[in-house]
């Protein structure tokens, strides 16, 4: 069963360190030098400076960006503008978001929860992971003994009822609120009281927890437990290490909106549609469209994983591509299953990228992301690839059936937006 915990976390004395939107991060992962230097100019307390700290000329392997937040972050503590709560809490996060003139309230809770190994218990992957994330993860997770941000996990509760007790007790306080830079509001509340808390952790206990983001910290989590063991620093098993913070969301909630990623490729230049389609023929019936808004509106309205659109740098042609050979998925990923082979993106990567256009043009893919067809748009108009990609994007479903099966999802398979800040409230490595 997973093993959920409350935990007195730490968090800004906002009389010291300021307004919660100034103190506020988005993770690691999704930040750039400008937006880390907009954060840092924020506010001195900005957790963008122990989430990403700048690297620095001269950095050594005794002095650098890991070892600057670890001082960064027991400065703040030491000053008490960051402060552990005196009591064990569940964090309560509501975050209110729009996306394609649509609003959205999602709303989970923030919790320990005990690190297991994938496929001995109740946690669940569906992404693959790759080595530099979390190398760079580890180190600062050395450094800094904290948990950062939140993992994002997600459990099967198909009435909310797990979430409906906390919302009846949220309404009788007001909750501290932040702003980040894309307008997305998060609320927070504590919740202390041991009857509320036991009666959510004794709800969770028989749940499996599927992890929706932050897959290359869990794993990080795993190996800072194994080096803390071997330094015999575990003396038993309600020691600070043996959990991680998480985010926990029910799969029910009306707020859990999975965007699609979109491949703009680049490494295939002079590729038109009519040399597409003769590449893709005949695992594929190729269709032209007028547009990229067509395109997505022809995607979003057949509701399935087996149908792709293209934009050809070289002739400014789009086209859709419906995939119609299961048999040659089934013979180039042997060991996976078939809903895994039924993706849109597995599909893409595996036939398409990785086959395909490699065979009858002698290029190699080199893949960007991006989530909006706004964004592919911008990127066409600029000249930015040989090729743009849009595909479907996976459902609960999807997440559910392969990670249940301890199958990943091709990395980039799904974006959950929006990320979870950090800065809200940060987990102890060393103390309970």
């Amino acid at each position: 069963m997973a093993d959920i915990r409350a935990f007195r976390g730490f968090r800004y004395d906002l009389g010291r360190s300021g307004p919660l939107s100034e103190l506020v991060a988005p993770p690691y992962d999704v930040v750039d030098a400008a937006l880390q230097q907009a954060l840092y100019d924020r506010s001195p307390y900005n957790a963008i400076r122990v989430e990403l700290s700048k690297e620095e000329p001269g950095d050594t392997a005794t002095k650098n960006r890991y070892t600057r937040a670890s001082e960064v972050l027991s400065g703040w503590i030491n000053d008490h503008a960051l402060q552990q709560d005196s009591m064990r809490c569940l964090y309560v996060i509501e975050q209110e978001f729009t996306v394609e003139s649509t609003t959205y309230k999602r709303r989970g809770f923030i919790a320990r929860v005990r690190l297991e190994p994938f496929g001995t218990g109740r946690i669940f992957p569906h992404e693959e992971t790759m080595s530099g994330p979390k190398e760079d993860r580890l180190k600062l997770c050395r450094a800094t003994g904290m948990n950062l941000s939140p993992i994002f996990g997600l459990y099967p509760d198909s009435d909310n009822g797990i979430f409906e007790r906390l919302e009846s007790h949220l309404k009788q306080r007001l909750p501290l609120e932040a702003r980040d830079h894309l307008g997305v509001i998060s609320r927070l509340w504590t919740v202390t009281e041991e009857h509320m808390v036991g009666s959510i952790i004794s709800s969770m206990a028989e749940k499996p927890v599927f992890i929706a983001d932050g897959h290359h910290r869990y794993e990080t989590g795993l190996r800072y437990l194994e080096e803390a063991r071997a330094a015999g620093q575990v003396p038993n098993d309600e020691t600070a290490s043996n959990f991680i913070m998480m985010m926990l969301v029910s799969m029910a909630d009306r707020g859990l909106i999975i965007l699609p990623t979109h491949r703009l490729v680049s490494g295939f230049p002079g590729l038109t549609a009519e040399k597409l389609q003769s590449a893709l023929a005949p695992h594929f019936v190729c269709e032209r469209v007028a547009s990229g808004r067509e395109a997505w509106d022809t995607i979003e309205l057949d509701g399935s994983q087996s149908l792709l659109a293209f934009h050809t740098k070289a002739d400014g042609v789009w086209q859709t591509a419906r995939f119609v050979s299961p048999t040659l998925m089934a013979d180039l990923a042997k060991e996976h299953s078939e809903e895994w082979h039924d993706l849109g993106v597995s599909v893409l990567h595996v036939a398409v990228l990785n086959q395909l256009l490699p065979a009858a043009t002698g290029g190699t893919a080199n893949c960007k992301f991006v989530h909006l067809l706004g964004e592919v748009e911008a990127a066409i108009a600029s000249g930015g690839c040989d090729l743009a990609a849009l595909v479907p994007p996976a459902t609960m479903d999807h997440v559910e059936q392969i990670a249940g099966n301890l199958e990943k999802m091709p990395p980039k398979s799904t974006y959950f937006y929006p990320k979870l800040l950090t800065g809200l409230v940060f987990n102890s490595l060393k103390s309970n």
